[in-house]
């Protein structure tokens, strides 16, 4: 894994905004006129070009946009995994995703948000209202998607060429405890059992992608994001605590024996714009991130509810060899925000763990499904850009 050794490099979480084709493609699947080869020509030339515009913009670690992926960043394991089957709810059934702490409380809110995301088009493609549950035992069948992804992802690097000053690439996927959030189990004896199962099948796409040179970013909101929907229906904190230990144990299990300085391990609190009241502290959960085998951690940072935990770090200390990236970028705002903060966000990071340790990045992607998004296109390459030259502003300063 590259470090910041004489600047602070660039990447970000890796979902990106898809261009309209690969929309196309997906409207056509969800409605049963899909032309697969044509589609597989369209990845294959569309993530050439976002690679190519990663690079152009300056950032240093760059992703495919996760334009492969056909549904959400979590929910894609649907069409990779076997053992689960989608059972459709009635229309007025509750819907199973739509809960938590910060919805209850913030009732009216949510109302207003949601409406306005559906006339805007901002969702998931029109996906039935469905349940996943597990009726068999869990198996890893998207050898062949993943295959694509990661030769497309090796290629667009590739046909770069030596003159583009690209560090690295990384392919996202999801952590066993956010593969298929709200799932069901009725096959397992327990439902731990049901996860350390995912985590043997999820083993593949972590092992596969590291063996192929790239690096892996296992993507987990739902570690955070589970203490807002336990509070929910009525649980404790410790509850939660051992609810995420339990998980953090799998993930272990599944990258066990893979190198860690090929791992990033990415932690949010969903980073949807809501009043996030209810999310629980960093500190209270920073232990068991940072127990995971991985050379990177990926943490939210500039995110106004969880900015004030770079404090933290005054504490806390990153074993020797690991690296922050910290999210000093929001997606979830149109507000670009200004180099010098940006800037500010690093040098009070690096002075507490160390610039070399420092790889700056955004607080989540910035398209949670190919048709959802929060800010615009050129929103998100604003803020792109503007990552870049804080990086600039912050180098100048820790190398003087």
């Amino acid at each position: 894994m590259k470090r910041s050794i004489e600047r602070i490099i660039t990447t970000h979480v890796g979902s990106l905004i898809r261009p309209q084709e690969i929309k196309d493609h997906l409207s056509a699947k969800i409605g049963g006129d899909y032309d697969a080869a044509a589609h597989g020509a369209s990845l294959t030339k569309t993530v050439a070009e976002i690679v190519l515009r990663q690079a152009g913009t300056g950032i240093d670690v760059v992703s495919d946009g996760e334009f492969g992926k056909g549904i959400s960043w979590s929910q894609y394991m649907i069409e990779r995994l076997g053992g689960f089957e989608r059972r459709l709810l009635d229309a007025d059934a509750a819907d199973p995703y739509a809960n938590g702490e910060d919805r209850m409380r913030f009732a009216e809110f949510y109302q207003e948000m949601d409406a306005a995301d559906a006339r805007a088009g901002r969702s998931d493609g029109g996906a039935v209202k469905a349940e996943t549950v597990c009726t068999g035992p869990i198996i890893y069948t998207g050898q062949a998607e993943l295959q694509r992804d990661i030769d497309n992802m090796k290629a667009a690097m590739e046909s770069l060429g030596e003159s583009v000053g690209v560090a690295e690439g990384f392919l996202p996927v999801a952590a066993p405890a956010s593969a298929i959030p709200d799932r069901r189990n009725e096959y397992y004896a327990s439902d731990e059992e049901c996860v350390f199962a995912l985590a043997d099948a999820m083993r593949t796409e972590y092992k596969t992608i590291t063996d192929n040179g790239l690096l892996v970013q296992i993507d987990d909101a739902r570690a955070a994001v589970t203490y807002d929907r336990m509070l929910a229906r009525g649980a404790t904190k410790e509850d939660f605590l051992a609810w995420l230990a339990m998980h953090m144990e799998a993930l272990n299990h599944a990258i066990k024996g893979l190198a860690e300085d090929r791992i990033r391990y990415h932690v949010c609190w969903g980073s949807w714009p809501g009043p996030h009241t209810t999310d629980v502290p960093f500190r209270d959960i920073a232990d068991l991130v940072l127990s995971i085998n991985a050379g990177a951690y990926v943490i939210e940072g500039a995110n106004p509810r969880h900015e004030h935990e770079w404090r933290v770090w005054e504490d806390i200390k990153l074993a020797e060899g690991k690296v922050l990236i910290p999210g000093v970028i929001s997606h979830a705002t149109n507000i670009v925000e200004h180099p010098e903060l940006v800037a500010q966000r690093i040098t009070r990071l690096a002075a507490l763990v160390g610039p070399e340790n420092i790889i700056a990045g955004t607080d989540c992607g910035f398209a949670q499904t190919p048709f959802h998004q929060r800010t615009h296109e050129t929103v998100q390459w604003a803020k792109l850009e503007a990552l870049v030259e804080g990086a600039k502003i912050a180098s100048k300063e820790l190398w003087a």
